[in-house]
């Protein structure tokens, strides 16, 4: 292909920008087709087990041929015979001419498809798993190094009672940890769609075995173990239902809602000055504005997460539609949105996991902010300690309204820092000198058991469950993927 074809051509952001190479071999077409070709061995070594006359020869070409692909050769094919299937069936008979004949023996063209689909779906899943374990860790360092750094806490982004830097990670967390948990059943669930036949009543191989239903039923067990499947589905029509494509699909889209609560959260943290992103010492934030620092990753987190939510519509329209045994109005549509949604995925995480790795933390920006609010959040213990001193608590609960009203007043109209504890000081109905107003208003009386919360946390929830999954992971991904951060 000349430089001009590629200029010309419509070229996939997820390939080119987003996702990883790991997940990119996935959905290949060497991953496809090769799967094709070990579901054709798996299929006619059973099939040699159980007594048909499948030669050893056969067998022997289809092992040493199985990743022998001619990708221009099954184009020519499909272009005489508009079915891929039977393209590549004869392409692996011109590689394997003494299995040519029983290459795709009894099977319909959802053997391989849907089989194969089943298995990428499985390893697609896993690399998945394996970036959100990553995510994970990452964001359990920064949790425990910020464990006790006390900040503002929001809610309806307006200021609440403090929190810590560590304990508001550990919410990002929990919600990858519930990911991981519906990840787990999906796993333990995921069956095989088999060996049916053309609409799932297995006819054609009950004929081949001569209407010996064990050995039909044996066959199904023998190609779901030799690829790797403890169980197949209970019944099937042509196809495996694809309610599978909708769950596993939603998944996904959980995950993306756990990644783009993280990503808006950093965003608002960056235009805080709180808490930022990684920044490239030569990173250009904006072409007008020199002295920008866009939150750019976090905003990519969310973009391609809001991608992967709206994807997980397509296999529940496509489910919902399904007529009878099967019809084919799901094909190109799941061509599209199963890849698209693992890949944008994969790109989420990827931003994720670097993200995580790098976040700045401002602690003089979060002090600063912390100490405009903290007077006024403290106004209870202030109230509580000068009411033992004797005071009048309904009395003293006015003066401080009284008193945080004008306080913050002046600091809208003059922008100057709260001086609420020195107008209490001045207040002889209180009783308490600034010192003693000073030394009550430390943040760490205020953050609760946030600490503590993040240690257990750390210690009885994420180390059990990185643990449990780690053991599952697959060493594929340990290098730096190569995309765009």
């Amino acid at each position: 292909m000349t430089d001009n074809d590629l200029l010309n051509r419509y070229i996939h952001p997820l390939a080119d920008r987003y996702a990883s190479r790991e997940m990119q071999r996935i959905f290949s077409p060497a991953r496809k087709f090769g799967t094709w070709r070990r579901l054709w061995l798996a299929l006619a070594e059973a099939q040699q087990e159980l007594g048909l006359p499948v030669s050893h020869e056969a067998l022997q070409q289809m092992r040493a041929h199985l990743d022998d692909l001619d990708l221009e050769r099954s184009a020519e094919y499909e272009r005489r015979f508009r079915h891929d299937v039977m393209a590549h069936v004869h392409l692996f008979g011109e590689v394997a001419p003494a299995a040519r004949g029983i290459i795709h023996l009894g099977a319909t063209s959802a053997f391989v498809g849907d089989n194969t689909d089943l298995i990428l779906h499985r390893e697609a899943l896993s690399l998945v798993r394996e970036r959100i374990v990553r995510c994970v860790t990452a964001l359990a360092e920064f949790a425990r190094e910020h464990r006790a750094l006390p900040t503002v806490a929001y809610t309806h982004f307006q200021p609440a009672q403090p929190t810590t830097v560590g304990k508001r990670a550990t919410l990002w967390i929990q919600d990858f940890l519930l990911d991981l948990e519906e990840m787990a059943f999906r796993f333990e669930t995921l069956r095989f769609r088999g060996a049916r036949g053309t609409t799932g009543t297995q006819a054609s191989f009950l004929d081949l075995f001569r209407g010996n239903h064990k050995k039909v039923e044996r066959l199904e067990e023998l190609v779901a173990k030799k690829m790797g499947f403890g169980h197949s589905f209970g019944v099937t029509g042509q196809t495996y239902p694809r309610k599978v494509d909708q769950a596993l699909l939603a998944t996904l889209a959980g995950v993306a809602s756990s990644a783009a609560k993280l990503g808006n959260d950093l965003r608002l943290l960056a235009h805080l000055r709180e808490v930022e992103e990684p920044f490239e010492k030569e990173q250009i934030g904006s072409s007008a504005m020199p002295y920008k620092r866009n939150p750019m990753r976090a905003e990519r987190i969310c973009a391609l997460s809001r991608h992967v939510i709206t994807l997980a519509q397509d296999p529940a329209f496509t489910a919902a539609t399904q007529w009878l045994e099967r019809t084919l109005d799901d094909s190109a549509n799941r061509r599209v949105s199963i890849p698209d949604a693992y890949l944008s995925m994969d790109g989420v995480l990827v931003l994720v996991e670097n993200v995580a790795r790098g976040l700045v933390v401002n602690p003089t920006v979060v002090r600063t902010h912390l100490e405009e609010h903290l007077p006024f959040l403290a106004s209870e213990a202030v109230l509580m300690m000068a009411t033992r001193k004797g005071g009048d608590r309904q009395e003293l609960h006015e003066r401080i309204r009284r008193h945080s009203m004008d306080a913050s007043h002046r600091m809208k109209e003059e922008g100057t820092g709260p001086d609420l504890l020195e107008r209490i000081a001045g207040d002889g109905a209180f009783g308490m000198s600034l010192e003693e107003l000073q030394a009550l208003v430390d943040p760490l009386r205020f953050v609760g058991r946030a600490p503590e919360q993040v240690d257990r946390f750390l210690a009885e929830w994420v180390e059990p469950a990185l643990q449990q999954h780690l053991q599952l992971s697959q060493p594929s991904i340990m290098g730096d993927p190569d995309v765009r951060v």
